[in-house]
Order: structure tokens, then C-alpha cells, then sequence
């Protein structure tokens, strides 16, 4: 069971009077100058959350309703606008810009449903990168958020996931309740899979990417990380402004499939122990679980040969900074940005074509079926120093170092990316048992079908509290 309470239960008590909003958000920013948090948060107000806290429990005491958020503390990545600050997306090359004159809708909706802003959250420079890693700031490394302990042996520190790495560790740590990140290939999913700890992907119209910096305007999803599914609903009901409809059916009422094609191969030990033992302890709960081949999946390779969604659209947005300032990126998003200025215009134009045939395709393939179960990623958090930034004292070890990265940022993508290739909606949860590093059980389906994934999520995440 999770060592700290999630946002629900804690709402619960503090509408019950045993305790209050600004006593919790002491705790959270206690812990978040724990060891378990350094380096997650790059922009610290916790004044801001301590006023809106005691605000929030004056209200309650004069008789008014509690707010959805009850006053707990929540984080923003750092690509969101916060009106009066910087939206950095992890770079020094946005220094030179305008504070935010106005909150983006996603913060400014965490912020009416009562949330206590507590911080800015590490991020992978311009979201571009599901490993977690930045030179630009000091590091922040994976926590488990299910256990609460630390992710790989002690001294060996491990990626907390990207691109929403500090949104995933301040949950995970117990920092705060919610963490709004972004997703754009799986970078919400990812370090919520990495930090032991849920992430929600919602089909990407359904809240607003209004003042935020852009990877892939196509692609990018706003989402947030929490510690259970049940606040996952709660924080989608916030950033969406709409209700889930719940059901009420078990387990068995859903038909479930679990894809072979690409989404099971090259799995590590661990990832593949935590899979199918999850599945067992699913069927055995009584879930309807079907293997199919999805060779749809095999199409993805040659559709993104001649160009793809983010480094085409990151271009079009840097394109004015990156020719002047390049050597002020870090070099490996750099490159990728950069690819962007090669991709003729008729490809992309075949990229948008081909992806709405791919999407009808593999809906149509798909149907019949509620959700896909698959691992989230196919490998557990790797160590920070494999993939640790270049730093020029040993070109070879450099080397070495990036190869690795992109090696394991192709790993790391490669199931999540899907969901947002089919413009659709999946939730992560965590699946591993006490003693194994974090491991996600992803929960996806296509488009505006958010509802039936998170209420199958609930259904899954109660069956494997028995494991």
C-alpha cells in the first residue's frame, strides 16, 4: 500500500476536520527539501501555496464547500504559463523573454478548484526527450512513489523519466498531490511509470494547450500525475471541466486486449515478471483478456521515415532562435529540432494523410475491445550516469553517453508513443511488487474514450492491491 495518503482520502479528512489544508501543505513542502526531491523543483513559492492553503480553510470553516482540490499542493511543469513568471521549458535561451501576463487555462483551473501552486518542476529542455535529463539544471532522480524509497541501489541514482521528470519525482516524493505536466510522445506516462505512480493522457482536445511552449502542436497532450487513479479522475475532471461518467460493472464486463506486436518485445526481467504476473492476478479477479497481433503497429516506422510531428513543428517554433543560439540548446535536443528544417513540405503534408488513414485503420482493428493492456515501458529506470549529459572531459565517454541515451529514449517512447499517434487516451499505473524497480501497466484506447480507461483503471488498480 502507498506510505502517504492520496488526495482523496486527504480531502476526506480535511472535510471531516481531522486535519486541515495548511497542515498538509507544510508537510509537502517539508518534504519537498527532502533528499527524495532534490532537483525536481526549479522555481520554489511556497508562500503562494501556504496562502491559498489557509484561504481555502478559511472557507471551509465560514461554511462553504470544500473545493475539488481541498487546498493541497500541486506543481506546474515548467513550459506552463503562471502569470507574472517565466515559462522556461527547461532552457536559458527563454531568459530574455516576458513573465506570463496571464495563467495558462490548465493552471488556472488547478487554482480555482482550490490546488495550492507550490512550485515549477524540472523538465527535459523543450519537452523534447522521455529520459528525464537536462544540463542545464541539476539533476532529479526517480523515486518510488508506491513504496516510497528510492528508485536503484543507494549511489546509483536513476532517470526519473521524461519529459515531465520533476512533475513525476514531486508526487513521488510526497512534495505535492497533482503534478501538470505535459505529454507529447509519453511524457507524462513515462516518469509516472518510472516514479512508481499514476499518469493520465487524455485524448488531447480535451484541455486546452493555450500558454504553454509548443514540442508538437499535433501531439501535445495536457495531463497530470497523482498517486492513485481515483485522483487521476479528479485532476482530469479539473483540467478537462467536465464529469467521467463512472460505471459500476466489474472487472469482468470489459473486454481487454494485450497486444503482441512490438508492444511486447525487447522487455527487461523485470518489466516482463511484473507484465504477466499482473495479468494472471487480473484474470484470476475475473478480467476478460484476449492476445492479438496488431500489425498496424508495423505501418508507424514507414510513416515517420520522411518526418515526424515534433521535430517538424518544434522547428517551425524555434526556428529564429535555434539558427541565432544553437550552441545554447542542449545539443541532444538540439539535433532533433533541428531535423525539422529538413522535412519538405509535401511530406509532411503525406505525414497528416497517411497518420488519419493509420488512425482508421487501427481503430477499425481495435474494435470489439474496451482497452489494450501493454507495459507501459519496456524497461525499468536505467542509472543517471549511463545517460548523463556530455560534460567534454572524455570525448569517447561522451560518446559513449549519447549513444546510450538515444538508445534507451527510443526504448523508453516506443509504447507510449503510440497512444499519441492515434490521437487517443491512456492511463499508467503501477504494477511491480515490493523489492522490483518501478514498472507501469498502461491501460490505453483510442480517441474520447477516456472515460471507460479510467474506469477500468479503477477496476485494476483495486485487483492488484492484492499482488
Amino acid at each position: 500500500m502507498p506510505s502517504m495518503p492520496d488526495l482523496v482520502s486527504l480531502r476526506q479528512s480535511i472535510w471531516q476536520g481531522e486535519c486541515t489544508a495548511a497542515h498538509a501543505v507544510e508537510q509537502a513542502i517539508a518534504r519537498s527539501q527532502s533528499p527524495a526531491c532534490v532537483g525536481a523543483l526549479v522555481h520554489f513559492t511556497p508562500e503562494r501555496a501556504r496562502e491559498q492553503a489557509r484561504r481555502v480553510d478559511a472557507t471551509l470553516a465560514a461554511g462553504a464547500p470544500l473545493p475539488p482540490l481541498a487546498g493541497l499542493a500541486f506543481t506546474v511543469k515548467d513550459l506552463f504559463d503562471v502569470a507574472g513568471e517565466l515559462a522556461l521549458a527547461g532552457s536559458r535561451v527563454l531568459a530574455d523573454t516576458a513573465p506570463a501576463a496571464a495563467h495558462a487555462p490548465a493552471v488556472a483551473r488547478l487554482l480555482a478548484a482550490g490546488g495550492s501552486l507550490l512550485g515549477r518542476t524540472h523538465m527535459v529542455e523543450f519537452a523534447f526527450s522521455g529520459v528525464g535529463t537536462n544540463p542545464h539544471w541539476p539533476a532529479t532522480a526517480a523515486w518510488d512513489g508506491r513504496y516510497d524509497a528510492p528508485v536503484g541501489e543507494a549511489g546509483a541514482p536513476c532517470v526519473p523519466g521524461g519529459s515531465s521528470s520533476g512533475a513525476a519525482v514531486s508526487v513521488a516524493s510526497g512534495a505535492a498531490w497533482v503534478g501538470l505536466g505535459s505529454d507529447t510522445g509519453g511524457s507524462v506516462r513515462i516518469p509516472a511509470a518510472l516514479n512508481g505512480i499514476v499518469g493520465f493522457k487524455g485524448t488531447a482536445r480535451l484541455v486546452p494547450t493555450a500558454g504553454t511552449v509548443p514540442l508538437s502542436t499535433t501531439l501535445d497532450t495536457v495531463g497530470a500525475l497523482t498517486r492513485s487513479v481515483r485522483d487521476a479522475v479528479l485532476a482530469h475532471e479539473v483540467l478537462a471541466a467536465r464529469r467521467v461518467t463512472r460505471a459500476a460493472a466489474p472487472l469482468s464486463a470489459w473486454r481487454l486486449a494485450v497486444v503482441r506486436t512490438t508492444m511486447l518485445e525487447a522487455l527487461d526481467t523485470t518489466v516482463a515478471r511484473a507484465f504477466e504476473r499482473s495479468l494472471a492476478t487480473l484474470r484470476a479477479a475475473g478480467a476478460r483478456i484476449e492476445l492479438i497481433d496488431l500489425p498496424e503497429l508495423l505501418d508507424l516506422p514507414r510513416l515517420t521515415e520522411r518526418a515526424n510531428f515534433s521535430a517538424v513543428e518544434s522547428y517551425a517554433w524555434h526556428r529564429e532562435r535555434i539558427t541565432r543560439r544553437a550552441a545554447e540548446y542542449d545539443p541532444r535536443v538540439a539535433q532533433r529540432i533541428l531535423r525539422g528544417a529538413e522535412v519538405p513540405a509535401h511530406a509532411y503534408i503525406d505525414l497528416i494523410e497517411g497518420r488519419a488513414r493509420w488512425i482508421a485503420r487501427t481503430e477499425a482493428a481495435l474494435r470489439g475491445f474496451d482497452a489494450v493492456l501493454s507495459p507501459t515501458t519496456p524497461i525499468v529506470a536505467p542509472p543517471l550516469a549511463a545517460v548523463a549529459p556530455a560534460d567534454g572531459r572524455d570525448a569517447a565517454a561522451d560518446a559513449a553517453r549519447d549513444a546510450e541515451f538515444f538508445r534507451v529514449n527510443t526504448l523508453l517512447l516506443r509504447n507510449t508513443g503510440v497512444v499519441n499517434m492515434l490521437d487517443g487516451c491512456a492511463l499508467t499505473l503501477p504494477c511491480h511488487a515490493p523489492g522490483e524497480a518501478p514498472v507501469g501497466l498502461m491501460v490505453w484506447a483510442g480517441a474520447l474514450r477516456d472515460d471507460a480507461v479510467l474506469n477500468i483503471g479503477l477496476q485494476i488498480e483495486s485487483a492488484l492491491q492484492i499482488q
